[in-house]
């Protein structure tokens, strides 16, 4: 029977696991982000918010931060010098947005796109690879990007964790974390809508 028990056994059980090697746990869930991340599979939203029950908000900040950005930089790499003509072909209606946005704005589009949802996580990855951002510009700016809705989520797994009863979902802490999930991209997207001109197309 599916209940908050049940719920919570796992993670319980994964937290147990961590405080007896945490060096290793941290280990293995930097390789699965940057796995997940690089392969652009589903779910590292989830995986952000599992970093949060079980590590310490530093520390999941560290492992998220850069394990996002090194998954992310592993496939704009792949885009660039593997699969150019196919990413180009696939998506080129999108890659004629993106290159409009960067001859316009250079790194601050890419900037916004990380704050905003304007494309997939992965396909911006893949469209960066056919433009001539270097390398080290992407990641930093990246990493930086994505740092702020990195801590709300570590913030709203961190909660999550902290859940004992069916009554605690209605806590401040959750609640809170919950609004600031929601509010993050209608923000951004207002700032980036008045001082970013092309992020309107």
């Amino acid at each position: 029977m599916l209940s908050l028990d049940t719920l919570k056994m796992h993670p319980q059980t994964l937290i147990d696991r961590v405080e007896q090697a945490p060096l290793q746990s941290a280990l293995i869930y930097f390789a699965v982000y940057v796995l997940l991340s690089a392969l652009s599979i589903p779910g590292a939203a989830l995986l952000t918010l599992l970093g949060g029950a079980l590590f310490s908000l530093w520390e999941a900040t560290l492992l998220v931060s850069f394990a996002s950005t090194l998954g992310a930089t592993l496939a704009m790499l792949v885009s660039r010098y593997l699969l150019r003509d196919w990413v180009q072909r696939r998506f080129a209606a999108q890659m004629s947005t993106i290159d409009a946005g960067m001859d316009r704005d250079g790194a601050r589009y890419l900037f916004a796109l990380r704050l905003m949802p304007l494309f997939p996580f992965f396909l911006v990855n893949l469209l960066m690879g056919l433009t001539r951002l270097r390398v080290r510009h992407y990641w930093w700016v990246s990493q930086l990007a994505m740092l702020p809705a990195t801590v709300i989520y570590l913030n709203a797994g961190r909660e999550l964790g902290k859940l004992t009863a069916l009554r605690d979902i209605l806590s401040p802490g959750l609640l809170f974390a919950f609004t600031l999930l929601g509010l993050l991209p209608l923000v951004t997207r207002w700032l980036f809508s008045r001082y970013i001109p092309s992020i309107k197309k």
